[in-house]
């Protein structure tokens, strides 16, 4: 008879588990923290067949908008799992291109392109995270409030949570567990993964606020203002004691940013007031500037941290729990990316099919993305933050470069994150490989249909282009665990893709590819991405 060992539930049961037999757990996946990467993470595992358990320390969701919205990358994840529209329709409006963006004290214009690279969904974060909740519980995942996590510990099968609920402590047993709790992570900490970084030495206030009725709009959003005449809307004002700002939420909300250089937080972390908003910016402006009725008022300062790893065993960490940026507005696109790709590795893992070293590849990928997000909000602190000639004329010399096509499109695509190709497993693949899929548009026996259309339930996709039956068939054995698919397309780019859940390109057969060499490259890829063969074969 094997040995006993106890886990304790959340009212105290407990419940018995054999020595070698799969351990008796709470849930799949342990989540922390219901934020928007905590419940994208819920949604996408509910996606998979993967029963997950949320736990966030707040007894209720936030009503203080942290973000205003969503941007980059993550809006096209959002399309391709058929998301975008349900989100469009709660904040009234669809997404819509940038035509400016802030990039390190300077505003980038994309309103001379045809496409702009760059795109944003106004949504406030406390509606966000209604969404996601909502849709993460229709996919089957519990969301349980006023939790508090307090320690963490794993062995070979399994991660024990301690937790402190309003009903006192208890434990929580799952197959993994991950930290999605900020940047302040009792997760990470717990696990002993390092967090090194810096904080920036400066203090930046944002208020959300009606317009004064002293101000007056112009032409183009631009600001008459008592004392000061025209100011331009977007634009920054360097003084020698700091930099102001202002733009436009809406149409009846105005955004005033102030960021002086302090050497440390300030000493009161209580809620900011519109008077400590006023006295910032008149030390910057030396003038008054009139603030209306606000809405939202905050005060941070920007960290450039990342996590030396996301992974330690059992425990795995995404969004700010695992980097944190001196930038606003790439955060959360971050680190709901790192969700859609941990969601479907884990699930492999969990269904018992995964490859190994596939949860791996969760690291490997999203910390690579993470440090080159990090190494652009980097170079925006030094590009933002010196006063003198010498970092006026660098500030002119990106804005001439700005005014080109290409140098637009590729510090869009930076922003956005979508120039991210993860490393492939294999060298010499397609160039394709790694790269998010494009979402082409496809003919088949049953209609038209795209890309993005194919991604919607997050099943694997080997997308025949060129009527290969040597790929279909060497595809055959692991059919019960990808979708095939043929269809036709203008200008294919290959004569097949191997698309992962996550819609990044897995393998791509180049056009007319010798059949025994695409179908032993399309193996390869099958065995390193979703395990061995369903079928034998």
């Amino acid at each position: 008879m094997g040995v006993l060992s106890s886990t304790i539930g959340p009212r105290g049961e407990a419940a018995e588990e054999r020595a070698g037999e799969r351990p008796a757990t709470d849930a799949d996946v342990i989540i922390v923290g219901a934020g928007p990467s905590g419940l994208m993470l819920a949604g996408e595992l509910g996606l998979a067949g993967v029963r997950s358990l949320v736990l966030e320390r707040r007894s209720r969701r936030g009503e203080i908008p942290k973000a205003n919205g969503l941007g980059g990358q993550i809006l096209e994840l959002l399309r391709y799992r058929g998301l975008l529209e349900r989100f469009e329709a709660a904040c009234g409006g669809p997404a819509h291109p940038a035509p400016q963006y802030p990039f390190g004290g300077v505003h980038v214009d994309f309103s001379s392109l045809p496409d702009p690279p760059l795109r944003g969904l106004t949504l406030p974060q406390p509606e966000l995270e209604r969404l996601l909740a909502e849709r993460a519980r229709e996919l089957g995942a519990e969301l349980r409030r006023g939790q508090e996590i307090v320690g963490v510990a794993q062995d070979d099968a399994a991660v024990t949570a301690e937790v402190r609920g309003p009903d006192g402590p208890y434990r929580l047993r799952a197959r993994y567990l991950v930290g999605c709790d900020g940047g302040r992570s009792t997760v990470r900490d717990g696990a002993g993964i390092p967090f090194p970084g810096t904080v920036c030495p400066e203090v930046n206030r944002l208020g959300q606020l009606a317009p004064h009725e002293s101000v007056t709009r112009l032409d183009g959003g631009d600001l008459d203002v008592p004392g000061l005449g025209r100011m331009r809307a977007g634009s920054f004002t360097r003084t020698d004691r700091g930099v102001f700002g202002f733009g436009w939420l809406t149409p009846e909300t105005l955004l005033v940013s102030t960021a002086e250089d302090e050497s440390a937080e300030p000493a009161d972390d209580g809620p900011m007031t519109l008077t400590e908003l006023g006295d910032s910016v008149r030390r910057v402006l030396g003038a008054e500037f009139p603030l209306g009725e606000p809405h939202r008022l905050s005060r941070y300062t920007l960290q450039a941290r990342q996590a030396e790893r996301y992974r330690e065993g059992r425990i795995l960490l995404a969004g700010d729990a695992a980097h944190l940026f001196p930038a606003t507005g790439v955060g959360l696109n971050a680190g709901l990316l790192d969700t859609v790709n941990l969601a479907w590795k884990l699930a492999a893992d969990v269904q018992g099919w995964a490859p190994p070293g596939l949860l791996d590849t969760y690291h490997r990928e999203r910390h690579f993305a993470g440090a080159r997000t990090l190494k652009h909000t980097l170079a925006q602190v030094a590009l933002r933050r010196g006063q003198d000639p010498a970092a006026e004329a660098l500030r002119d010399v990106f804005l001439e470069l700005f005014a080109d096509e290409q140098p637009l499109l590729r510090v869009g695509a930076l922003i956005a994150g979508s120039d991210i190709r993860y490393p492939p497993p294999r060298p010499g693949g397609h160039f394709l490989a790694g790269a998010f899929a494009p979402d082409l548009a496809l003919r088949t026996d049953r209609g038209a249909t795209g890309v993005a259309e194919l991604m919607r339930t997050a099943r694997p996709v080997l997308l025949d282009l060129a009527g290969r039956p040597d790929l279909r068939e060497a595809a055959r054995p692991w059919q019960g665990r990808i979708d095939v698919r043929t269809a036709r397309t203008v200008q294919r780019p290959a004569d097949a893709l191997l698309i992962r859940p996550d819609a990044h390109v897995a393998w791509a057969a180049a056009a007319e590819e010798p059949g025994d060499r695409a179908a032993r490259g399309l193996r390869e890829a099958l065995s390193d991405w979703f395990g061995a063969p369903v079928q034998g074969g």
